[in-house]
């Protein structure tokens, strides 16, 4: 490092796919936000790893705690790894658990490993690799859970939006397993609501969780889109959406139709990559 560094610096490397910035979190000593090329991709807790700052992870929180009984050890493979606030948060709240991340980004893997690092007891594998390609070689029948948060940038890379993705990854859950997919989207939500008729064309119980604000395109944000084959813990997941500091919706069965409307399946030749934020968004420069 060359130097001492102090707990207040905000610490800048260039990675694979930019520049990485670890920014101190002054109201909460120990934690941290990563930033790849100015956007805010991860927030950890280094000392309560329970702490879920970002509103997308804790609706993705809210999944993992509901994903089996209480404590009880899971297998989840993390296709996006950032800052690894999800697996830290499992292992955390599931002792044993048996953890899988996929990072394309050989350089954050290293810097996260070595300013952020993870306990020795944990059971988390990170590999380097494309998480489509990753996907395609996983065993069939092995996960609980299955979460795609992979940004390049602050966009999802187009090979991970179709039906043919989703299917992949549809093969790697156990029978009772959960996807959860993670985008962002605004405005008239076309790429939202693909990515919900994409992910029920492969799944037959699937859920979309947003703030109100968000589903009705009056502002960017995120969009946390579930799907199983066995009935989803709705109820359960309305209640804690609901009670989030910033109150989410959950829309499912009519509703989820409605909102998809006449919106087509997403496939490898349709693909797109999710729209580029408005400027101002997730923190990124208005100039």
């Amino acid at each position: 490092m060359g130097r001492t560094r102090k707990a207040d610096e905000t610490i800048t490397r260039e990675v694979d796919s930019g520049i990485a910035e670890l920014v101190p979190d002054h109201d909460v000593s120990g934690a941290w936000t990563l930033r790849l090329n100015g956007t805010p991709q991860s927030h950890v807790d280094l000392d309560d790893p329970c702490h879920l700052e970002f509103e997308y992870i804790r609706r993705l929180g809210h999944v993992a705690d509901l994903l089996a009984p209480t404590a009880e050890p899971v297998r989840a493979l993390h296709l996006g790894g950032g800052a690894l606030t999800l697996p830290r948060y499992i292992a955390a709240t599931r002792p044993r658990s048996t953890q899988q991340v996929v990072e394309v980004d050989a350089a954050l893997i290293e810097l996260v490993r070595g300013l952020l690092p993870l306990d020795r007891a944990w059971r988390i594998k990170i590999r380097n690799g494309d998480a489509r390609e990753v996907l395609t070689k996983a065993p069939a029948d092995t996960f609980d859970l299955v979460v795609t948060d992979v940004f390049a940038g602050a966009r999802t890379p187009a090979h991970l939006t179709s039906v043919e993705f989703v299917e992949l990854a549809e093969r790697t859950l156990r029978g009772g397993g959960v996807y959860a997919a993670n985008i962002g989207d605004g405005g008239k939500l076309a790429f939202a609501k693909a990515q919900a008729a994409t992910v029920r064309a492969v799944f037959r119980h699937v859920c979309v969780l947003a703030e109100p604000a968000v589903f009705r395109g009056r502002r960017f944000g995120n969009f946390v889109i579930l799907g199983s084959h066995v009935e989803l813990p709705v109820s359960d997941l309305v209640r804690r959406t609901a009670s989030d500091p910033f109150p989410g919706r959950v829309e499912h069965d009519e509703s989820l139709v409605r909102f998809i409307g006449g919106t087509p399946v997403t496939t490898d030749e349709t693909a797109t990559q999710s729209p580029p934020p408005p400027k101002g968004t997730w923190g990124l420069p208005t100039e």
